[in-house]
């Protein structure tokens, strides 16, 4: 059984941490920027265990307990961070428990969008046809985006009213939490309920993934930083 090293706290998360190295080629996902919560451990692009939940709120609990019921305590080489669009608290979470890990494993830390991660998913379902991405966004808005038909993005992530959204989505294929709502809107397309899924990593492109992980809110924030912080 791997036993468990010194703690490393970020914010309110307190992480248990393996003295053991991380394996090499390992990848941890972390993706808690929506009321999903999910991690996932990769060997390469072998999923080999993870965790999903829809839990609205609550993330800072449970994230950590999922982590660490991962195989070697979800240790890696590699960490991976949804940077969102969505919730504010929920972004904050997942990346301040990646960079506290990376910093304490000494792994490398990549980011990904949100949304890229559901229109990669919606892709795998319905044969790499292009995708129009909506989510839940704040003040009652939705973010949205368009992905084409080689995965990249066609029309950039904003925030829009519900009615807005609707006209500017012009994708037949719709995925997301808000898709069945603008499909209906709208009067046309297919609409695919999608949340973002960590388990679901491997099918991100490469070029997706960034090496400033910094968070995408999509808007202004609605919850205040303290003084001094970022």
């Amino acid at each position: 059984m791997l036993r468990e090293g010194p703690r490393v706290t970020a914010g309110t998360l307190d992480l248990p941490l393996p003295l053991q190295p991380a394996p090499a080629a390992t990848t941890l996902v972390i993706d808690s920027a929506t009321d999903a919560c999910s991690v996932a451990l990769f060997a390469g692009d072998t999923l080999i265990a993870g965790d999903y939940r829809v839990l609205g709120r609550g993330h800072a609990e449970a994230l950590v307990p999922m982590i660490a019921a991962l195989p070697e305590r979800g240790q890696a080489s590699r960490i991976a961070v949804a940077l969102g669009p969505g919730s504010f608290t929920g972004v904050r979470v997942g990346l301040a428990a990646a960079r506290a890990l990376a910093l304490a494993w000494g792994s490398d830390l990549v980011g990904y969008p949100t949304l890229a991660l559901v229109a990669a998913m919606a892709r795998n379902t319905e044969g790499g046809q292009a995708v129009g991405v909506a989510m839940t966004g704040g003040h009652g808005e939705w973010f949205i985006e368009g992905f084409g038909s080689n995965g990249a993005s066609c029309r950039p992530l904003t925030s829009r009213a519900p009615g807005a959204a609707a006209i500017e989505t012009v994708e037949h294929i719709v995925a997301g939490n808000q898709a069945e709502a603008l499909v209906a809107a709208r009067g046309t397309g297919r609409a695919l309920p999608l949340w973002p899924d960590a388990r679901a990593f491997s099918l991100l492109a490469e070029d997706v993934l960034t090496v400033d992980a910094q968070p995408l809110y999509g808007r202004a924030p609605d919850a205040k930083l303290p003084l001094g912080a970022s």
